[in-house]
């Protein structure tokens, strides 16, 4: 039976950034991406690598604006549970709302994983659906091109030649 292995663990912490609505107080969704790199590290948490932004569909299909997305690798210590924790206060300050599942939202920020730590309770770790989603492995690549899945036990390379086909991604051009 597979164990939690939260108290182990080496490699980088990677947290998943994605808007697709404004912000009143920092605009259009990539000012919004951008400016919660800036909200990361005035809590202790900096990036020491970021993808480029990309757009990509709602996922699952909706009708709804495309996302900005993106993956930052940052430098901590802390503990899941309270990176969880101040994750969900920077979108709160940004204006997020928790309403229904894959609705809408000025900011998401997603544990995506915390090197090799496996977590089955809150929050989980790896992320459950990081795998199954081209607008995390894509920008994943470029910020950790090493780094391999601990439950699957395959990199993000390999895990974005396993998706189907019809996930919509584009680079953005700014980026």
């Amino acid at each position: 039976m597979l164990q939690d292995r939260d108290s182990l663990g080496s490699g980088p912490v990677l947290i998943g950034i994605g808007s697709n609505l404004a912000s009143a107080r920092y605009g259009v969704p990539l000012s919004v991406a951008t400016a919660a790199l800036a909200a990361l590290s005035s809590r202790g948490l900096p990036a020491v690598r970021r993808s480029r932004w990309y757009v990509s569909a709602p996922l699952p299909a909706a009708d709804q604006p495309d996302f900005i997305n993106g993956v930052a690798e940052i430098e901590t210590t802390v503990p899941p549970a309270t990176l969880m924790d101040v994750l969900h206060e920077i979108e709160t300050e940004f204006g997020r709302q928790r309403s229904v599942a894959n609705a809408a939202r000025v900011l998401d920020l997603d544990l995506l994983a915390m090197g090799d730590r496996i977590r089955k309770d809150h929050p989980t770790l790896p992320h459950p659906r990081l795998h199954l989603r081209a607008f995390v492995l894509h920008p994943l690549i470029e910020v950790a091109p090493d780094w391999r899945h601990p439950v699957l036990g395959r990199t993000a390379v390999a895990l974005l030649d396993l998706l189907p086909p019809g996930q919509r991604i584009s680079l953005l051009a700014e980026s």
